[in-house]
């Protein structure tokens, strides 16, 4: 199974697009919020992708109806807690994270809201923050993750855009 995921578009129909087109492949692709408005556009503009795509609101998601959290159970006895995480203060820490994902019995954590890439495995849960695919704020390129799973456990990756 290979699951994309983008956050922070903020706006930028272009970068979201491009990541998407050239994943088109995927079981999955998430965004973790803070880009609602253009992920609605692509929605339109490629309405065949519409299904494999699973979105929380974020903190720049005015007037969202979308959740701020997800839980996916995925193949392989795996299960994904999914949102932007601006309510769980991840500019300090993930630990309210994993508190939340041990109570969901969820073991892939994936969240956005800091434009800083991050991907760790600890204490149990794979962590991933993909960055941001517009407007990055640390050293690297715009980015997004890519995570395999399959039998022989749970690979995950940050490309950049």
């Amino acid at each position: 199974m290979r699951i994309i995921v983008l956050s922070d578009s903020h706006g930028d129909y272009f970068a979201l697009e491009k990541v998407i087109m050239r994943n088109t492949d995927a079981d999955w692709i998430f965004h973790l919020g803070d880009g609602e408005r253009e992920l609605d556009r692509l929605i339109i503009t490629h309405p065949a992708i519409a299904p494999k795509i699973i979105h929380v609101a974020g903190n720049c998601d005015y007037d969202s109806l979308s959740e701020d959290v997800c839980i996916l159970p995925v193949t392989e006895g795996h299960k994904i807690l999914a949102t932007h995480g601006h309510k769980y203060g991840v500019r300090c820490s993930v630990e309210r994270l994993k508190m939340l994902a041990e109570e969901k019995g969820c073991d892939i954590i994936l969240f956005g809201h800091t434009h800083v890439r991050c991907m760790k495995y600890e204490d149990g849960f794979h962590i991933m923050n993909p960055g941001s695919c517009s407007c990055p704020r640390d050293e690297y390129a715009p980015s997004f993750g890519h995570i395999d799973i399959s039998p022989a456990g749970v690979v995950m990756n940050i490309a950049n855009v």
